[in-house]
C-alpha cells in the first residue's frame, strides 16, 4: 500500500468511495450526496479531488446566489 492510500489521521487504508458533502451557509443548507471521495476505511475521513473541490464549489456558490433554505442535489447532476 503506497503512503498516498494511508490515512494520515488514523493510519487506516484510503480506498475510493463516495462521501456526502454538506455546509451550511447561515441562512441555509447545501447537500450534496454521491461525492466521488478516498474514504478511510477505518475512521470514515474523506479526501477530494481538486476536480470535484472545484465542482462543488461552483455549487455552492450557485446555492448561495438562489437563497434556498435547503438544497439537496446529487454530485452526478453537477457534471452532467
Amino acid at each position: 500500500m503506497s503512503k498516498k492510500n494511508i490515512c494520515p489521521l488514523c493510519g487506516g487504508e484510503k480506498k475510493k468511495g463516495k462521501t456526502t458533502f454538506s455546509v451550511d451557509l447561515n441562512f441555509g443548507v447545501v447537500v450534496i450526496r454521491n461525492v466521488p471521495a478516498l474514504v478511510c476505511k477505518r475512521c470514515g475521513a474523506d479526501w477530494l479531488s481538486h476536480c470535484v473541490s472545484n465542482k462543488i464549489e461552483q455549487a455552492v456558490k450557485d446555492a448561495r446566489k438562489k437563497q434556498n433554505l435547503v438544497e439537496v442535489s446529487f454530485y452526478e447532476k453537477l457534471v452532467s
